[in-house]
């Protein structure tokens, strides 16, 4: 199965889009700050699903995607509370980082 046939890897595609487009209307004091830190590590996410999902080790690839999905939970609260994302963005954001990281423990549970 390749890395675009993973439901997890659609699910994160898809909050990576909408994440980047949230981040692009950040107030200009905190847009390499908050944006960028947010973006690289969503980023870096996808490219950790894509290197789990071609490696033999996934377990490592998920534990350190699980990680940076757990930064950006975190990120996400201290803009919300800074009042750079709205409450229903937070809430969305939550909902979806909570629904990536089951589908993760999941895989995760799979592996020997």
């Amino acid at each position: 199965m390749s890395h675009e046939e993973l439901p997890v890897f659609e699910r994160w595609s898809r909050f990576l889009g909408w994440l980047l487009s949230t981040t692009e209307k950040f107030p200009r004091r905190v847009r390499f700050t908050f944006s960028s830190r947010l973006d690289n590590l969503a980023l870096d996410v996808l490219e950790k699903l894509v290197e789990a999902a071609y490696s033999r080790n996934k377990a490592e690839h998920l534990r350190r995607a699980n990680l940076d999905i757990e930064k950006i939970r975190v990120l996400m609260r201290l803009c919300h509370d800074q009042k750079y994302v709205s409450t229903r963005a937070y809430e969305h954001a939550v909902r979806e980082l909570y629904e990536v990281g089951r589908m993760l423990g999941g895989w995760l549970k799979q592996q020997p």
